[in-house]
């Protein structure tokens, strides 16, 4: 199994600064209420699937899964989880490259919807999964969910097919780490 926690984990000093306006950190108890104002806005509950907060809290115990808060310049902004699709032997994203990791997100500050800033923290925290050593990051929007396709695609995202997930159909989009030296 890839080992999700330390993929986040930047190499370099994590206290150095990346140049990325984005943080993400682990999910606290603490961050529940927030999270759950959240996930009750309009623009995350018409496509974020699943029990909510406690499927986030069993994402919380769950070592193949790390959900995290998105922050921007120090303001809480969002939520992302990384998961290891490889670690379920029910997954239905298992045929993926071993090391591959997959990602869930959303925006919770209704402010800050259809402004560029979900495009370029995936991009971020993509880069961050690369520099883990995760050889591709892939993503399985709603594919009625135009926005999000456009923004994974703004951040280096390509459609490789479809499925059918726990949540319905998915349209599977992926990114593979830059190959260096070739």
């Amino acid at each position: 199994m890839f080992h999700v926690k330390a993929a986040l984990m930047s190499p370099a000093d994590p206290s150095a600064k990346t140049g990325s306006p984005y943080d993400f950190r682990p999910v606290a108890p603490a961050d529940f209420p927030l999270l759950g104002a959240w996930l009750a806005q309009p623009h995350v509950a018409e496509w974020w699937d699943g029990d909510g907060l406690a499927e986030i809290a069993q994402a919380l115990e769950d070592p193949s899964t790390e959900p995290c808060i998105v922050s921007l310049d120090g303001r809480p902004i969002g939520y992302i989880q990384v998961y290891d699709p490889n670690a379920e032997p029910d997954h239905p994203y298992r045929d993926q490259i071993p090391g591959t990791l997959g990602i869930d997100q959303f925006i919770g500050e209704p402010d800050l919807v259809g402004i560029g800033h979900g495009s370029r923290l995936v991009a971020a925290f993509a880069e961050r999964l690369f520099a883990g050593g995760a050889p591709r990051v892939i993503i399985d929007p709603d594919p009625r969910n135009a926005r999000a396709i456009r923004a994974y695609e703004k951040a280096g995202f390509a459609a490789f097919g479809t499925r059918h997930s726990i949540h319905g159909p998915a349209l599977m989009m992926a990114r593979d780490a830059r190959k260096t030296g070739s």
